[in-house]
């Protein structure tokens, strides 16, 4: 059955719309019949995202998530257009590498300002109004695999998913205690996917595109799932599965941080994926 907030007439907003997974769901969205509102920081990218969709049941408004009153006005735009809004894709971000924890802290800021804060301000603008509606409403907040198993590389960028994971985890929480299964929020996990962030000009072999992504989300948004994992070409769900439960068990037997990437730990955590 399909969800009652993707039913033909129903409007859909997402950030980061003019590319990868935001403009895949602007895609997806058309084809079921949605209104969409496409939000994004390039107004370029908008007026090539809003043409290749070839519909009348779009508007696109230029935003910085960063900027909560930016979010408000976004907010009203939707209403004004299509009345109430039933999907909220909180989907901008950044891969920004700022460096170390120690490093660059206007970077860090800056990183932060758009995964983490650009998220919380997309709630904070939508759903109240989502709350006082009649209509069903859904909240699907972008995430990261690296915001839960936290691979090096990227601290920054690691923080702000990880930081995401949590904050739609309470979201879904307390929704369930003022809305229960009429406004529901869900946690978009991709792995490897072919987007703007991947910083090469082909797909790499081992990336998802952006429209498998998008079959996850629908997908388990109309069961109801509230973690919407997603794997990749070069990752199954088992194996996920077991780096997830590797990187609880460092906090449950007192390991050292990140114990998958200490050398003293090397061999044991290749035994447990073995086993």
């Amino acid at each position: 059955m399909t969800h009652p907030a993707f039913i033909p007439g129903r409007t859909a907003v997402i950030t980061g719309a003019a590319s990868g997974i935001g403009l895949a769901a602007a895609r997806r969205f058309v084809a079921m019949g949605l209104n969409v509102v496409l939000a994004d920081r390039s107004a370029d990218g908008l007026r090539a995202a809003a043409a290749s969709l070839g519909s009348n049941a779009i508007r696109t408004e230029v935003i910085d998530v960063a900027q909560p009153e930016e979010l408000v006005r976004l907010q009203a735009a939707a209403v004004a257009s299509f009345g109430e809004v039933n999907v909220l894709l909180n989907n901008a971000g950044v891969g920004d590498n700022p460096g170390k924890p120690w490093e660059n802290p206007q970077g860090w800021r800056d990183l932060l300002g758009i995964n983490l804060s650009g998220i919380v301000n997309g709630v904070q603008a939508f759903v109240p109004a989502m709350l006082a509606q009649a209509g069903p409403a859904v909240v699907v907040n972008t995430g990261s695999k690296q915001g839960i198993t936290l691979p090096p590389g990227n601290s920054a960028y690691n923080v702000s998913k990880a930081g995401v994971k949590a904050f739609t985890e309470l979201l879904a929480h307390e929704l369930r205690q003022v809305a229960p299964g009429r406004v529901t929020a869900h946690l978009l996990v991709p792995g490897f996917t072919f987007t703007g962030l991947t910083g090469k000009p082909e797909k790499p072999v081992g990336a998802w595109t952006g429209d498998q992504v998008v079959d996850v989300l629908v997908e388990g948004v109309e069961r109801g799932d509230f973690y919407l994992w997603c794997i990749d070409n070069e990752t199954t769900r088992a194996l996920d599965m077991k780096r997830v439960a590797w990187g609880a068990g460092d906090l449950i037997e007192n390991r050292p941080a990140l114990s998958r990437w200490h050398p003293d730990h090397a061999e044991a955590f290749a035994a447990f994926i073995k086993s």
